[in-house]
């Protein structure tokens, strides 16, 4: 299981020296929307140029094919190591993505986003209809048929998923709290929880960037995954 700590600061010069303080651990860093919008590829650039750690690009992407295709491509060229795709977005956006990466000598992981883990089951129910842990294993299927590499989804339902398609289908897990806690998630779980449910990833973010030692909380999280 490996950690990947999200860069969610007010601006991208905390978000570099927290990148610099953690550098050398074995680690992901998650670029999600908001420091993506306000500060773009050259805050990704200047990532990977202080820590070489590989990325996760968080963007969710959700259009027509032609226009997620068009994105995946784009994502590619910059040499990103893992992004994702709503599986909301349908089959045939998957699919158009992942042909148009077809071929590359290394492209991204994919990963697509089954149920968010903001949602506890009765908000889902009213949007989707269907109860959380049917619909992700459902989302999770729908990608793996697209030639997907894996999900985004709750640590409660990786070890669902991956019985449902395969041990190799990667789970990346949000919402990892020390203690369980949620503030404006649902659907959490402790570092140990999500290794039980065979996690391959864990996103923490406020649990380290507002720790008083940073580099201890991620150095001691990524020596005992």
């Amino acid at each position: 299981m490996k950690l990947c700590v999200a860069l969610d600061l007010h601006s991208a010069k905390e978000n570099l020296a927290i990148v610099e303080k953690l550098s050398g651990i074995d680690l992901w860093f998650k670029i999600g929307l908001r420091s993506f919008i306000r500060d773009g590829w050259k805050f990704v650039d200047q990532t990977r140029r202080v820590s070489g750690a590989p990325i996760f690009l968080d963007l969710k992407l959700h259009d027509i094919p032609n226009t997620t295709a068009d994105a995946a491509a784009e994502i590619a060229d910059r040499g990103i190591e893992m992004f994702n795709i709503h599986a909301s977005a349908g089959t045939k956006a998957m699919e158009a993505a992942m042909n148009r990466l077809h071929g590359l000598s290394r492209r991204p992981i994919v990963l697509a986003v089954t149920a968010l883990t903001s949602f506890d089951n009765t908000e889902f129910m009213a949007i989707y209809n269907s109860p959380i842990e049917k619909s992700a294993i459902d989302m999770a299927k729908l990608a793996s048929g697209a030639g997907l590499d894996g999900v985004v989804c709750s640590a409660h339902e990786s070890a669902a998923i991956k019985t449902a398609v395969s041990d190799r289908f990667l789970t990346l897990c949000p919402g990892v709290r020390f203690n369980g806690g949620g503030d404006d998630q649902s659907r959490v779980a402790t570092p140990e929880i999500a290794k039980e449910q065979k996690a391959d990833f864990i996103v923490v973010g406020r649990p380290i960037l507002s720790a008083p030692d940073p580099r201890a909380i991620a150095r001691s999280l990524a020596h005992g995954l």
